[in-house]
């Protein structure tokens, strides 16, 4: 009796197997929903680690400028001052650009000997503009054209570089003339000059 099988017990059976069945396909169901949040975290690393690879790209250039410095400090002023006069200024340039890129984009302008993009010394991010200097004074006066010219969707400035004359700084310089005369009195900290007060000596007359 023991060993026979009711059709109560095949009914229990089934039921069992679509119960598992249905867990199945509830777990299947939980993987899809899962797999859209994965891919999402799999794109953003992948992002911060393109991210990581530009910086240390960037970082790599900016190292390659300061071993290039020295030759630029040796230079005499009127050597500097005549390199300045061969070279542009560009403004407004995209923060992603490479010097690679702006050469080709003032390369019809003549000849370029060097293109700088300024970084930040400690991040290493670019400042968003750069200096180009030609090999002729010539194609600065070309380079002018392209003032307003779009270059990674931007529109850049383009001005002949600003020749720094030795000797001459307008910064931290006190202002000139009656100006000086109205600029406040200023007391350091809680410090007040004492003036000294003086008080007559009282003196008593007897009858």
């Amino acid at each position: 009796m023991s060993d026979e099988i009711t059709d109560n017990d095949i009914l229990i059976a089934a039921d069992n197997g679509v119960q598992d069945s249905d867990d199945l396909n509830v777990s299947n169901q939980t993987d899809e929903m899962e797999d859209p949040d994965l891919e999402m975290i799999k794109a953003r690393v992948k992002e911060m680690e393109e991210e990581a690879e530009k910086i240390k790209q960037m970082q790599n250039e900016v190292e390659k400028m300061a071993h290039s410095t020295p030759g630029l400090l040796a230079l005499s002023p009127e050597e500097k001052m005549e390199i300045d006069s061969r070279s542009i200024y560009v403004g407004n340039v995209d923060y992603g650009a490479t010097a690679e890129e702006l050469e080709q984009h003032f390369h019809g302008c003549g000849s370029i000997n060097r293109v700088t993009i300024q970084c930040d010394k400690y991040s290493g991010h670019p400042k968003g503009y750069a200096y180009i200097e030609f090999a002729d004074k010539d194609s600065v006066s070309t380079s002018t054209a392209l003032d307003e010219s779009l270059f990674r969707g931007r529109q850049i400035k383009v001005v002949p570089k600003r020749t720094n004359r030795p000797g001459i700084s307008t910064t931290n310089r006190p202002p000139r003339g009656r100006f000086r005369r109205l600029l406040p009195r200023l007391h350091y900290g809680s410090y007040r000059p004492m003036r000294r007060s003086f008080r007559r000596r009282s003196w008593y007359y007897p009858y």
